[in-house]
């Protein structure tokens, strides 16, 4: 994620002030090497293990004991801001001072601000080479001097003392808290947006609550969600970079915790990190669900959608399908498993397109076809070709959509639903799809296929239980009633499409589709008529409709006006999002709703009719100085997919709460209410 100006400056302030408070020249310290500041809000002993041994390892420690519970250390990278630990000690000549080894440490993030911090009592260990022919004859005279920061939630203070080496100290335990460097090196390779690590560790360790901490300054997004997957005895992690880094790396070193206190220290060179791998923590949550849950989650999920308002106008096409697959049972068993398979084909091309384009470095999510307005038209074209057939204008003598008992109708039916469908997602898939981005791709095509499966079930029951089928009305003239009935939700369909179309290109845009369909609804008009003539029809067709998807070829294009990034006519005016907005709402330390959305999704806006636009909402988040803030995924945007993509979301309607100065948000249900927004803002 994005640094905001304000988060950047109270970084840039704090080691600013670190470096004029802390940072003396050389000469001074030779000459004075006297406590300016002391240590009274962290107190520091340096203590010896033992005497040393010629030609031998020997340990020194620097204890840390704070005066009070609230006051905390820093790591040697200490993150967004803080300081670490500035060492320099007088060794007898020869001696050598080898790199400070350091315990586990914990995380802190205030204000979108994350920190790597020891809380309470901690030990930091100094191995000290003795040469081959030192004269180690007792404990030698060791002196220095060390410059740190001692800090709380709200102050830091710099500190700092004279070291003078003595004996003590608890080494058996220091030893244990400071985390064991791996005999075998990893290997890492770094993208555009993100660094993978491949970190060899059996299969048995557990990890309750992994995390990395990288000891490269300026490389990653401290505050960002990592990744964690497994492959065998490999430990593969994602996290995301810093966009105001370095963004490159000779070597890569840091510690990775387990969760409990308990971790490991390692070094990576550059090398190719696998693909793929058992996900075990990340974005859609610490322990990933099993897949049989997630299997039935996309089923769920998929049969759910049945009932959704965004496929609300499909099920004309279904109803009246199914309706005449009735008249026998041949014919219904055909219609509803060639209706499966239109939906499940749907759903995985879809699925694996979809996984192609984010392979290939694309920022996309589910129900990306419809942040194409090439797409959009096709769509539009399609439910005015529907609509008026079903009005009865023309008809499709060997294939029909609405011709029951004909598989090549039901399949494209089929297809049509499932590509409809697939803009919402609604509870138990959003678990499933989330998790499909980042499993192997065997796996996620089977979610995806779970997904068109649940979809189609309802039909495939019926045209494969007679029990069931014989609950259909019968067959008669009522039929032709009911398919120009059904033009009216296909019509409504179309409308909204073109008002999509309009939001996605501008009205320019809309109103050459709209020339473009008059000739095309023209076209089938003559169509009809030759037909109900018994004459040749669909040569007149082409002739007519050509010259108008000819003009749409060239129009269209040319008239295309990407949206700006305006934000939504809410009775709240949201702040538009981005990362940097978000970042610098967090730093208020006001509550904040974060909500996103896209035109085409129904739900979104259902939801933001019923709940989120209320009076009473608006009232309730004044009172309580609630920031609002919206992600319009209209059209494709890399920031926001980005951040669907790290909250473990594949697609819209997203709602997230921050408390205020808290750090991780609630993610709240895809079906909002007035009172369960209220109730947050209390």
């Amino acid at each position: 994620m994005f640094l905001s100006p304000v988060r950047q400056f109270v970084a840039w302030l704090v080691a600013l002030t670190a470096m004029f408070v802390l940072v003396v020249p050389v000469s001074a310290q030779e000459e004075v090497r006297e406590a300016r500041y002391g240590d009274d809000n962290i107190s520091v002993q340096l203590v010896a293990d033992g005497m040393p041994v010629a030609g031998e390892e020997w340990m020194l420690a620097l204890r840390f004991i704070p005066s009070a519970p609230e006051w905390h250390g820093y790591w040697s990278n200490p993150g967004d801001a803080g300081q670490g630990m500035m060492l320099d000690l007088d060794l007898p000549d020869g001696w050598e001072m080898g790199e400070p080894l350091y315990p586990v440490p914990d995380r802190l993030l205030i204000s979108g601000l994350m920190n790597h911090i020891y809380e309470g009592m901690y030990a930091v260990l100094v191995p000290v080479r003795v040469p081959e022919d030192a004269e180690a004859t007792g404990l030698p005279e060791v002196t220095g001097f060390v410059e740190y920061l001692a800090c709380t939630d709200r102050v830091c203070v710099p500190q700092d003392a004279a070291l003078n080496a003595g004996q003590g100290g608890d080494f058996t335990r220091w030893r244990a808290e400071v985390a064991p460097l791996l005999d075998a090196s990893g290997y890492f390779e770094i993208s555009s947006d993100r660094l993978r690590i491949a970190v060899p560790l059996p299969a048995a360790v557990d990890l309750s609550d992994p995390h990395i901490f990288i000891a490269n300054e300026r490389l990653v997004d401290y505050a960002a969600v990592q990744t964690f997957m497994r492959e065998g005895d490999l430990l593969i992690a994602e996290i995301p970079l810093d966009d105001f880094g370095t963004k490159e790396a000779g070597t890569i070193a840091g510690i990775l915790s387990f969760g409990d206190g308990a971790g490991v220290r390692f070094e990576a060179g550059s090398g190719d990190v696998p693909d793929g791998g058992k996900l075990i923590a990340g974005p859609i949550g610490m322990q990933t669900p099993p897949l049989w849950t997630l299997i039935l989650g996309a089923l769920a999920g998929g049969l759910i959608l049945n009932i959704m308002p965004c496929v609300f106008p499909i099920l004309s096409l279904k109803a009246l399908s199914l309706a005449r697959a009735g008249e026998s049972e041949a014919k219904a068993r055909n219609e509803g498993m060639a209706y499966t398979a239109g939906v499940v084909l749907a759903c995985v091309g879809l699925g694996a397109l979809l996984l192609a384009l984010r392979a290939a470095g694309e920022q996309v999510g589910w129900a990306f076809q419809l942040q194409e307005p090439g797409v959009v038209i096709l769509l539009l074209v399609l439910a005015v070709v529907i609509t008026v057939n079903f009005a009865g204008l023309f008809e499709l003598p060997s294939f029909s959509f609405t011709q029951g008992g004909e598989p090549g109708g039901a399949f494209a039916t089929g297809l049509l639903a499932a590509f409809a469908a697939t803009p919402c997602t609604g509870p138990f898939m959003a678990a499933a799809l989330g998790a499909a981005l980042l499993l192997p791709t065997g796996l996620a095509l089977m979610l995806f296929a779970m997904l068109g499966l649940g979809l189609a079930l309802p039909f495939l029951l019926i045209g494969l239980v007679p029990a069931l089928r014989k609950r259909l009305p019968r067959p008669g003239p009522w039929m032709e009633t009911f398919r120009k009935v059904m033009a009216i939700p296909m019509g409504l369909t179309a409308l909204a499409l073109i008002w999509l179309t309009v939001q996605l290109g501008g009205r320019g845009f809309g109103l050459f589709a709209l020339v473009m369909l008059f000739g095309i609804v023209l076209a089938l008009a003559i169509v009809g008529r030759l037909q109900r003539a018994g004459k040749m029809a669909w040569p007149a067709f082409g002739l007519v409709a050509a010259p108008f998807v000819i003009f749409g070829a060239f129009a269209l294009p040319a008239s295309y006006a990407a949206p700006g990034s305006q934000p939504s006519e809410s009775i709240h005016e949201p702040i538009a999002f981005s990362d940097e907005a978000l970042a610098e709402a967090r730093a208020s330390g006001q509550p904040i709703f974060l909500w996103f959305t896209a035109d085409w999704c129904v739900t979104c806006k259902v939801n933001e009719s019923v709940a989120i636009e209320r009076e009473v909402v608006r009232d309730a988040f004044e009172e309580s100085g609630v920031i609002t803030m919206v992600g319009d995924w209209t059209v494709r945007d890399e920031e926001i997919t980005m951040f669907l993509t790290d909250r473990g979301a594949a697609g819209v309607p997203l709602y997230l709460w921050y408390p205020a100065d808290s750090g991780e948000p609630e993610q709240l249900p895809q079906v909002l209410t007035p009172d369960l927004l209220t109730e947050r803002a209390k």
